[in-house]
């Protein structure tokens, strides 16, 4: 694809400009430019760990003969990755009305199996089965990608032993645990051609047989030989390579956490603009998400526990110490 010298200028003065260099099933890559490293590195965060997903949290054991411990199985049981297809419909636990879980805030699944014949059998995802109503037919059912259809491997069981169990999918974020995480793998790089020296490149015989070239050096211009070194440069083009889990599609973990971040701004937005009042205020840009509402945060002024006004809670005039006018080391304000 050609693009227009001129056009992009235009285009990268009015914000982050995103390129996607490959997409499918499994990851996505993009190039983010025309934005600062604290940015950038804010939406590799929100991506890994604040975009809500499902999986199980609580597991009912009925029956288990297997070698493995119930511990075990649960601990397996939530590292199994579900579909999240529609999860902005499903509520979190905490908000639920319910005493313990329902239909609205958690998807049940269903695990019984039993080895009746002379060889060892596997039980893996594939045996887990939705039970009850869902807020659709995808939501919390498990994320099957090899080609035998069987999904990932739970436990086996030997001749005459069974496995009866029940879990409970809730509705979470990876800042909680690791099993909610919609990613396996998000890095970013910059600077290929290593122009800002914010790596050191050791070498023994020669540096450009021991580093290698990113897959982007061909997207920069390589460094001019006796180029000057510019002390004040920052990077501005970064090199995104997001992998999914399997419970949503890499793109829709863009936009999720894009989206996120939006809403997270827009709150501190909220907050800002409810503190100064309206007219003193933020009143640019708002995020879509952003719809006000909720109480703002009440400048408390500078007073101190020991006295009023801008005093010391140890000094100056009108301040005291928890002791009186004294402190326990003698009498006055400053007797230390």
């Amino acid at each position: 694809m050609d693009y227009d010298p001129m056009a992009m200028d235009d285009v990268e003065s009015l914000g982050p400009v995103v390129k996607i260099s490959q997409a499918d099933s499994v990851r996505v890559k993009f190039e983010l430019s025309n934005v600062e490293m604290p940015f950038a590195n804010s939406l590799r965060r929100v991506m890994l760990a604040e975009i809500p997903t499902i999986a199980i949290d609580l597991v009912q054991i009925e029956e288990n003969s297997s070698v493995l411990a119930d511990e075990f199985i649960a601990h397996r049981l939530g590292l199994v990755p579900l579909h999240a297809e529609g999860i902005e419909s499903l509520l979190y636990s905490r908000d639920c009305d319910c005493d313990e879980y329902c239909e609205h805030c958690s998807v049940k699944l269903s695990l019984h199996a039993k080895c009746t014949g002379d060889e060892n059998m596997q039980v893996v995802a594939r045996d887990m089965i939705p039970v009850g109503d869902r807020i659709n037919q995808v939501l919390g059912s498990p994320v099957i990608t090899d080609s035998e259809g069987q999904g990932p491997l739970l436990l086996k069981l030997r001749p005459g032993q069974e496995i009866k169990l029940t879990c409970i999918a809730k509705k979470g974020i990876a800042k909680e645990h690791a099993k909610w995480a919609p990613t396996s793998a998000i890095g970013y790089e910059y600077d290929p051609h290593n122009k800002l020296h914010h790596m050191d490149m050791w070498y023994e015989t020669d540096a450009k047989t021991e580093w290698p070239p990113s897959e982007y050096a061909d997207w920069e211009e390589p460094p001019a030989e006796g180029e000057p070194f510019d002390f004040d440069a920052v990077p501005d083009r970064f090199y995104f390579n997001v992998e999914t889990a399997g419970n949503l599609p890499p793109d829709v973990i863009v936009n999720e956490g894009i989206k996120v971040l939006q809403q997270k701004l827009a709150g501190l937005i909220h907050e800002l603009a409810e503190g100064e009042g309206e007219a003193n205020g933020y009143d640019g840009p708002r995020s879509p998400e952003y719809n006000g509402g909720g109480e703002g945060w009440q400048d408390q002024g500078y007073t101190t526990p020991y006295g009023g006004g801008n005093q010391s809670s140890y000094g100056g005039a009108g301040g005291t110490t928890p002791y009186g006018t004294t402190t326990p080391y003698g009498a006055g304000q400053n007797s230390w």
